[in-house]
């Protein structure tokens, strides 16, 4: 504390230096380097709810993309193809295991 105290009042003596700044700028990076390691350390609302909206955005272009492949399956299983029904198999268990994921939304 008495380090602190001799550098503000060598600070304030010096007010019209280069050293005042120099000093100053010694005396608050402490403060400085803690501040920006608790921005980094949380996450705003904000930033929350952008990170939540991107991944339901994933999720649903996901879906979307299942569902055209489970589509073009079944048409091709429907002919006859046994490894299109395995394949829109698949495509089905991965939709059923997103839809919780993604939110319902009524039109």
């Amino acid at each position: 504390m008495r380090t602190f105290a001799s550098a503000s009042f060598m600070a304030l003596g010096l007010s019209g230096c280069g050293a005042a700044s120099a000093i100053t700028s010694v005396v608050t990076a402490p403060v400085k380097i803690v501040s920006k390691a608790g921005d980094l350390a949380t996450t705003s609302q904000s930033e929350a709810d952008q990170k939540r909206g991107r991944e339901i955005r994933h999720g649903e272009e996901r879906l979307g993309e299942l569902d055209r492949e489970h589509r073009r399956q079944a048409v091709k299983c429907n002919a006859g193809d046994v490894q299109a029904c395995t394949k829109r198999d698949a495509a089905d268990a991965e939709i059923r295991a997103l839809m919780p994921s993604v939110p319902y939304e009524q039109r």
